[in-house]
């Protein structure tokens, strides 16, 4: 997921580019709650908006939703995150709930299927690696007993507290998105380079990117037990 500055398209994480002029009905969306100053990015529609408003930044512990967000970021690589969230239901159903157990046991006749599947992104190389990643997925939770306690070791368990005041302060990479990828992959996962790890820590909630303006950066942080005085600015 990444962050646009000026596109009312922009995905959800901490990639930036800037791809013009946002454009979107105020009518549509002129109303009371709207007014609330959010992220920028957020602003192209109503699926942005709840998403933003109800799920980026949020810690996330559950093993299901950790393999979800897994999947639909490393689907994202090249695309814009407005496909992949309209696509979410679709992967959903697809990818057995995004049940790890299940996607790791696909075989030859599921990668037909899901290339077949218009409702995905239909890649070979993502939709294999995202099986393969489920794989990889079971070790690490039979090593670790969960993949969220694996996981959360890379942030010392507890999310990196930001306070950036413009998109453009919001990184794409960090130490810590570095080392994961690094783990991941020597682990046996494919499409976890370092900026689409960030954008995963973004929007697991292992990363509080909200700017400072926005109503959800004190909520966010409160939630992951960031206080002011230790946040990174």
């Amino acid at each position: 997921m990444e962050i646009t500055p000026a596109d009312g398209d922009a995905p959800c994480g901490g990639r930036l580019r800037t791809r013009g002029r946002m454009s979107w009905n105020r009518s549509r969306y002129d109303m009371p709650m709207t007014r609330l100053v959010r992220c920028p990015w957020c602003l192209g529609s109503e699926a942005y908006i709840r998403y933003h408003d109800e799920e980026w930044g949020l810690p996330v512990h559950d093993d299901g939703r950790l393999f979800e967000f897994l999947v639909l970021e490393g689907a994202q690589a090249g695309l814009s995150w407005s496909t992949i969230l309209d696509k979410r239901e679709h992967y959903r159903r697809a990818f057995a709930g995004f049940d790890p157990g299940r996607v790791a046991r696909f075989g030859a006749r599921d990668v037909k299927r899901l290339l077949e599947d218009a409702g995905i992104v239909r890649n070979r190389l993502k939709i294999e690696s995202a099986i393969g990643n489920a794989r990889a997925f079971l070790e690490v939770q039979d090593e670790f007993g969960a993949f969220d306690a694996y996981l959360w070791r890379f942030v010392g368990g507890r999310p990196l507290q930001h306070r950036c005041r413009d998109l453009r302060q919001v990184p794409s990479t960090t130490e810590e998105s570095d080392a994961m990828s690094k783990d991941l992959k020597n682990r046996g996962f494919r499409f976890v380079g370092s900026t689409i790890c960030y954008a995963f820590m973004q929007a697991v909630g292992m990363a509080n990117d909200h700017l400072v303006g926005c109503f959800r950066h004190a909520a966010v942080a409160r939630a992951g037990g960031g206080e002011a005085s230790g946040m990174r600015a």
